[in-house]
Parts: structure tokens; sequence; C-alpha cells
């Protein structure tokens, strides 16, 4: 097989009939948080549509987190949705926008101006935030296609149904741009119904465009089938073309791409998705499309179909590589067999004829690409999102979007939170708000490992729950009908490449391989487990309510029904990592709105630290120098035993406070802090103090120049951030270092977070001179503060101590996608500290930067020490790395 960057690429695209394409569901609702605050201005250049915020007026509940914005007088910006009309299928992209939300108080003000933060310095005009949809229809049921425009009244400028008034009318001049035969076909029906003209599209040009934008700017869009599974392959964007792009709609075209904008049609066929479709509904008098693929996943073709192995007595024909269960002859089977139609099974009917179709196309694609592809020069690939390639194409075709040069890192696919589906089926209706969520949720019946789902009994356009019974198939959660499990794209312009990264095309942040079944099976057990413990805290921090409980137990059956489903394809949402994994619990918490599930004890937790800090620093200002740089390093790994994340803690504190842990870890931390036990019982020691402490201190009479900025990457709430990384910051600030402190934009577990942390700073500033005045120069303390205690003056340092957020909500951190202040904080930055399980052991344990990096963490899981570091639990992890 060639490599990602092999030039030669074969794309194989499914556009209007799709093997496995299926209709809407209601993960398409428009999230709430799509429009811009009032009063706020949008500012491009002139020939660019404005968005229209005058008489803008929050609507419904005031008290909700996020309350839809009503913009009544924008009626020009139809842009945001686009379609693909094929013979068979329909497909929809709109764009539900929203701006940045982030607070800009004084202190984040002054940050920015000190790391020199810009926004929108790529662009002569801003991009806002967003999320792109993706929604598919028959189109032989092109009046629900209209109906979903007009419910969600995208021709109206795409507010939420609930908010906009049910006669708003679009604009006398509204244009959507449109691909495919539908669009000439159907455009008075789009003027007659929702008063709106159809722009059309070349259908090729949209086809490559689609390609090549998915192509460079999502990552885990592109994979190979190997033996079963899929393998998904990054493309480097610099050696992307030329590629052959095989688009199987109803018929098939194949074009070969050699740039933007570059390409031809170079062959094709008319035995396609239609052929299929048409021969497998008069074969098995099949009602839709979905019902004849159904059948297909529960066929035995065998019975059919004529194999190598018929012939040959149940042989191989090994001469010419021809193994027994290669089809010969696709239907050759009934020609010796005295039986009717009726007679054979409609699954097995379906599952011939699909392969008898594929095959065809792959042998005739064969002729000039797989050929080559067996000796290394080419490879067949597949898109994740292949049935939308046309109507992306027409999507970037408004110049307003700018879409086509996002980089990679700005767009990120959410874990689906759509409705369950049974046996390829999304069955219910669109879900509109939380209290429909919940409600769905609690219908869902678990019996051991299996889940089944609701079928409502109401008509599919119904917008009520309807009545439901309880199937006797399984049922997951999906993102949408179709089972490519096609997320919602998040756009976040924000979001940048870690610029200290070695390598950013070589870098894998997941360090646990979960394509081992085993692997992945220990970590979905681990989720579970830990799971009625979150849903207690998750709960608590909501007062304990009624309502809440609600939400603990929706949350716990949807984030059951998602590991279900990855147990079952662990490559359905993309590539999976337990990175991943840890992202979707949040992601889950969130959907059920609870924003911060251990805000209370993250509080308490705090105080208690804070309380006991003077008594720690006091003690380290009479240690020497080097016994201070011990004392530090190892207060931040036993300080690290603090996470509410792992099983092993949590049991821990059932046995004391978190004063008498913390001084119980740091008692029981003695070197090696990581070893590695033989069979011949020889102890190979690893630890690489020695060599901190030595770039730190110098060795002899040779003393190093100091960092100029560290960037540490925080942990848990508590003891670790106060009693660990705090006096550690406090010590560099004394060498002359700069420090930012580097955590979480969102809430996970116990972690800290970049708004909770300026706080906890200035409370922790009153302890001390160094930090005070550090903290005052970084922006951190905005208001004089006064009580300081005696015992600590000394002066002031010039260096600033500062807080940025890291663009991310998980445990882990993936630092391909790092938000635009800490990539700029990082460009003058030569020391990185990444501290905890998910940040340098889970992800990042083998990255490697260009400044020098130091990676600490306390091991709290018994098959993560086994299988990583070679020891045991509660062993440490000191690893330094001089920049490479």
């Amino acid at each position: 097989m060639a490599s990602p960057t092999t030039k030669n690429h074969s794309h194989i695209e499914i556009d209007d009939i799709n093997e496995e394409s299926q209709q809407i569901t209601e993960k398409d609702i428009v999230e709430k948080d799509m429009a811009p605050l009032p009063g706020s201005s949008i500012h491009r250049s002139s020939s660019r549509p404005q968005l229209d915020v005058s008489g803008a007026a929050i609507q419904g509940n005031f008290e909700e987190k996020d309350p839809a914005i009503l913009l009544p007088n924008q009626t020009d910006d139809i842009s945001h949705l686009a379609l693909d009309i094929g013979g068979s299928l329909i497909k929809l992209i709109y764009f539900s926008r929203h701006a940045d939300r982030q607070v800009d108080d004084g202190r984040k003000r002054k940050v920015k101006e000190r790391l020199g933060v810009t926004n929108g310095s790529r662009r002569s005009y801003p991009i806002l935030g967003g999320r792109l949809h993706f929604v598919k229809f028959e189109t032989s049921k092109i009046n629900e296609c209209l109906d979903f425009i007009h419910s969600k009244q995208l021709h109206c400028g795409g507010m939420d149904p609930r908010c906009w008034p049910s006669d708003a009318p679009p604009s006398e001049n509204a244009v959507i741009k449109a691909t495919g035969g539908g669009a000439y076909k159907f455009a008075d029906l789009f003027k007659e119904r929702l008063g709106v003209s159809i722009e059309k599209e070349d259908e090729m040009n949209c086809l490559v465009s689609g390609a090549n934008f998915l192509l460079k700017a999502i990552r885990h869009e592109a994979f190979t089938h190997m033996e079963g599974h899929k393998e998904f392959v990054q493309i480097d964007q610099n050696d992307l073309f030329p590629y052959l792009l095989v688009n199987i709609g109803s018929g098939v075209s194949m074009i070969k791409v050699d740039g933007d904008g570059q390409f031809q049609r170079v062959s094709g066929t008319n035995v396609g998705g239609g052929t299929y479709w048409g021969l497998g509904r008069l074969l098995t008098k099949c009602k839709s499309f979905d019902e004849l693929l159904e059948l297909s996943q529960r066929g035995d073709n065998s019975t059919i179909d004529m194999l190598v192995g018929d012939i040959y007595g149940g042989m191989d024909y090994s001469k010419i590589g021809l193994s027994a269960s290669t089809i010969a002859s696709s239907f050759g089977k009934t020609i010796s067999e005295n039986k009717d139609l009726e007679d054979y099974k409609p699954e097995d009917i379906s599952l011939s004829l699909l392969r008898m179709i594929s095959y065809n196309i792959g042998q005739f694609l064969g002729n000039e690409s797989l050929l080559d592809g067996s000796k290394g020069d080419a490879q067949a690939m597949f898109l994740r999102h292949e049935g939308f390639l046309g109507a992306l194409g027409a999507f970037m075709s408004y110049e307003k979007h700018g879409l086509d040069d996002l980089m990679v890192h700005q767009l990120v696919e959410r874990f689906p939170m759509g409705a369950p589906y049974i046996g390829g089926n999304v069955h219910g209706p669109p879900l509109g708000d939380l209290n429909e969520k919940i409600s769905w949720m609690e219908k869902f019946v678990r019996k051991g490992t299996e889940i089944t789902a609701p079928v409502p009994m109401a008509p599919p356009a119904t917008t009520g729950l309807g009545g439901f019974e309880v199937p006797s198939s399984k049922g997951v959660l999906r993102s949408d009908a179709s089972k490519l499990n096609v997320g919602v794209l998040h756009l976040v312009p924000s979001l940048e490449v870690f610029p200290l990264l070695a390598d950013p095309k070589t870098y894998e942040p997941n360090t646990i391989d979960l394509s081992d079944h085993g692997e992945l099976e220990y970590w979905f057990t681990v989720l579970s487990e830990h799971l009625s413990d979150l849903v207690d805290k998750a709960v608590a921090s909501e007062g304990g309510t009624d309502d809440a409980k609600r939400r603990g137990d929706a949350f716990a059956r949807a984030f059951s029904a998602h590991l279900a489903r990855l147990m079952e394809e662990p490559a359905a949402y993309g590539k999976l990592g337990l990175a991943n994994l840890l992202e979707l619990r949040e992601e889950c918490l969130r959907e059920f709105h609870f924003f911060d599930a251990y805000r209370t004890i993250k509080q308490r937790e705090n105080e208690a630290s804070l309380a006991v800090l003077p008594d720690l620093l006091m003690e380290l200002d009479s240690l020497t120098e080097d016994m201070r740089l011990l004392t530090l390093i190892e207060g931040v790994l036993a300080a690290n035993i603090f996470d509410w994340g792992s099983r092993a803690c949590v049991d821990l504190y059932h046995k004391g406070t978190i004063i008498e842990i913390y001084r119980m870890s740091r008692k029981k931390m003695q070197r090696p802090w990581r070893a590695s036990e033989r069979k011949n019982n020889i102890r190979k020691v690893v630890d690489d103090f020695d060599a901190f402490k030595e770039r730190m201190l110098g060795s002899g009479d040779r003393k190093p120049q100091p960092h100029k900025r560290a960037l540490l990457f925080v942990d848990n709430s508590g003891a670790d951030i106060v009693l660990g990384m705090l006096p550690l910051a406090r010590e560099l600030l004394r060498r002359g270092t700069e420090v930012v402190l580097v955590a979480n934009s969102l809430p996970a577990l116990n972690d800290v977070t970049a708004m909770e942390l300026p706080d906890i700073v200035a409370e922790a500033a009153k302890h001390c001179d160094i930090l005070r005045g550090a903290a005052e120069a970084g922006g951190l303390l905005v208001d004089a503060m006064s009580n300081i205690q005696d015992g600590y003056k000394e002066n002031t340092p010039s260096v600033p101590l500062m807080v940025v957020e890291n663009g991310c909500g998980s445990p882990c951190i993936d630092l391909r996608q790092v938000s635009s202040e800490l990539a700029a904080a990082a460009k003058d930055a030569d020391l990185v500290i990444l501290e905890g399980m998910g940040r340098s052991l889970h992800t990042n344990y083998n990255a490697k930067f260009k400044c020098d990096a130091l990676k600490l963490a306390m091991v709290k899981n018994q098959r993560l020490a086994a299988k990583l570091v070679k020891g045991n639990i509660y062993d440490c992890v000191c690893r330094y790395e001089p920049a490479s």
C-alpha cells in the first residue's frame, strides 16, 4: 500500500445513491448560540454582505445560559444553506453561526495585549464560529426537504424556528446555491414554496471543490478498508494532487483531479447506485433504498452467487490467486437451481446485487488505478462525508464564506448526540430542546449490554413525541440517519496548531492504541464503572434537584449508548483514541446541561489547599537551592494524586481529607519515581530529574541562563494547582522566567479552568510578594490588593505570571488544536511543562517539542502503569527532554 503522502490517490465518493445513506434526524436542530450578541457589529469589506443586528432581542427564557437572539431584520444572509439535488438523494448543508462569546474582561485584554493576540489577522474579513450540519432526503420526498427548510426558516436567515415568526418572509432577492439535476428540475417549486431563487452551480466543479475542501480541512476524513477495518489516512496537503475521484451516484463518474479547479472526467459507467436501487426494488419489493440496504446486512450471497469453491469442489484456485469464497459469477448459482424468485430470501438477493454492482465499479476502476495500488503506487480511499461533496462545493461557492482556505485545526467534529436508531433507521421526531432529549433517553431500555430504543407510533412528520413501543432489535445513538455517523462540524477560527511541536505532521496525541479490541474493552469498562460516581457528582453540582436527577439519568443512558455503539464499530465517529473517549464523556455532560459537574468539590479543595499554602512556601524558602527544586518536583508529583477521574483515587477520598492524602503522598515520595522490574529482578531506573536539575541549576561553576518563558499545562484543582504547580511557577518566576499557566477552556472532571485560575492566583498572592508582583505584571490582579502578610517581602519581579486557556474541555489535550492565545504565548517560550495523566501520559507522552519539555504525572491506573511506563500504580513519571 502507498504511504499517506503518495501522490497517486483513488478517492471513492458515493453520492446520489449511497450504500449507507438514510434520512434526517433531530441533531440538525440549530443551536441557540448561533447569533451575535446584541449591539455587536461584523465588519467586512464593502463587497460582502453585512449582519443586520438592528432590533436584536433575546427570545424565550432569559434565565437560560445561552438564550436565543432574534435578528428580525436579517434578510440578506441566505448563504448558510446549499443543496445537491441528485436523481435519488438530496444532500443539504447549512451553517448555524455564533459569535465569539469569550469574556473580554480587563485581565484577558491585558494578557492579549502582552502576547500580541489579534483577531482576524489572517483574513480581510472575519469568519464567525459556528456549526456545519449535514442532512439527507430522498429526492422523491422533496416536499419533506422543503418542509425542513421552512421549519428552520433557513430561507429567512436560519434562526431557531421556535424564535422566528411563522410568517417571516424571505428577502425578495433571496438566492440559494444548489447543484445537481434537481437544481433545474425543482427550481420553480423552491420559488413557489419558499419564495427563493436557486442559483445553479456546475456539478463536477462542486464535487471537486467539496472533495478538496474535505481532504484539506478535516483530519480524519479519508480512510481505507484493511481486513474489514477502517484505517484513517492523513494526506499531506502539499502532496494531495493528482488523485482520481470516483463519484458513485445513480451512475458513476471518474474524475482526475490535478489541483484546485483543475480536473477532467476521464471515464464513467451507467451501472451505479441507481442500478442497485432499481433492480433491488424489482427483485425484493422493497419500498425504500434504506430498506434494501438493511436487507443486505442480513444476507448470505453464497446462496445465489456462484463461488470459485462451487466450481473447484470447495477448494481455492491457488494457481491464479483466487480463494474459494471469491465470486465467480454473480447470480450464477440460480442457473442450475429449479427455483422461482419467491424461493430466494430478499436479503440474499440484496447482498448479491450490492456486491455485483460494487465489484463491477471496482473492476472498472481497477484497470486504471487499483492495479497501480497493488504495486504500492496508489491506494483506494473513502471519505466520511462522501455523500456531501457536491453540496459542500455549492456551499463554498458563496464568496463570503471563505471556507476554502480554512486550516485543518479549525474544524472540530463533535460527537453526535442525535436520536436513537434501530436497524439503521432513525425513529422518533426531531428533538428540539433539552426536555425532549431527556424524554427520549428515558424511553431507552437497557438489558445487560444491549440497549433498545423506542419506536414511535406517531407519523414520522410529527413534532410531538407520540406513543412508543419497545422493539426487539438493538438501538444506539446516531448523528443522523446515515450509517456514516457524520457529526456536526464545529468551526472554531481561534484554534491553531501549537507552534512548539517539533513535527506537526507526524504528531499523534493519543498514546494508548485502541485498535486492539482488548484495550478498547478495558477502557470502556473503566469509563462504565466510573459512570455512577460521575452522575452523583453532576447531580450534586446542580443542587440535587429532581430536574438534575432526570438529566443525570439521561446523560448516563446517552453515554452508555455511545459506548455500546463504539464497541460495535470503533471507527464510527472517526479515528478513536483514549482522548476521544474522555472528550465524548464531557460532550455528553454538556449536552444535558452539566457544565461543571465538580464545581462544588473544586471550590472546597481549593479553599483547603490555600489554607496550608503559607506553611508550604515558608518550608520551601528554608531549603537550599537544589533541595528546593527536588522538593518542588516531588510536590507536583504528590499533588497530582488528586484526580476524580481515577477509581483508585476516588477510593482514597473515603480514607482522609485532601490535606491528609497530600501529606501521605509526600511522605511516600521516594526516588526512583518510576522503575521497571525485569524477570531477573534487575531494576532499571528511569528518572530524568537530575538532567532537569542540571539544566536549571547547572553543574560545578557553570550557571545556565534561565528560561525566557515557561508554559505550565496545569491539571486538577485543589492541591494539584495550589500546592504543586503554583510553587513551581513561583520558583521559575524567582529565577526570572516568565510563566504562563495553561488551563482548560471548559470544565472537565475536577480540572481547573482558565476562568477559575486568576481568582486562585489572587488568593495565593496574598501570601507571597513574588506571586503578587508577577500576577500584577501579567494582568491577573486588576484591583490593588491589601493585607499582604509580613515575612514574604521581596523585590517584586519584573517578569509576569499569565493565564491562558488551552482551547479544549477535556482531561487530555490535542496540540494540533489550541487557542490562539496559547499559540501566541508559545512563540517566545523555551520550556513546556505538561502535568497530569491526561496531558502527559494519555496524550503527548511521545510528543517532541522544539524547546525543553518536562512531563510530570502520577500514574493512577494499573493498566496504564504496566503498558506505558512498565511500573505500578502510584509510580511517578518525570520525563525531561531537551529541545529537539
